[in-house]
């Protein structure tokens, strides 16, 4: 078994510390290649550091490795699971009405300049189709 040393941890921060400014700075260089492997590549870098180093995972026995590992493969399952439910509109018994409807009206500028919604004709909503008198309002009488 190997002896446990103590990791010089402001080395450790300091190293953090530079590889969050190099994840930060990346975007800026307007390079899409660039900015994918300062966000999600230090990303992981990092975490493995923090990993490793903070959670004494370096030094854990072998089992606990293992956990980690089921773990994340069990959460990777229940996405890979859950994923397609919930990003489809539609299924073999069911169907997001509000998701459709917010897909069929779009976000177009209009809406991302006004912070007040305008209503779309075209679009019902289940709102919308309620009766007055259901929503506890009284309907208005025809001459």
């Amino acid at each position: 078994m190997t002896e446990y040393t103590h990791p010089n941890y402001r080395k450790i921060y300091v190293t953090l510390l530079f590889l969050l400014a190099v994840s930060v700075a990346g975007p800026f260089l307007g390079i899409k290649w660039v900015t994918l492997i300062t966000a999600f590549g230090i990303a992981v870098v990092k975490a493995n550091m923090v990993i490793q180093n903070f959670m004494h995972l370096k030094w854990e026995k072998r089992i606990a490795k293992y956990v980690l590992a089921v773990s994340l493969l069990l959460m990777a399952l229940f996405w890979g699971g859950v994923a397609p439910d919930v990003m489809k509109h539609a299924g073999l018994r069911w169907t997001n009405d509000a998701a459709m409807a917010a897909t069929a009206r779009g976000i177009g500028p209009a809406h991302a300049e006004s912070s007040t919604e305008s209503h779309d004709p075209a679009v019902t909503t289940e709102h919308d189709a309620v009766p007055a008198e259901a929503a506890g309002e009284e309907a208005p009488s025809v001459p």
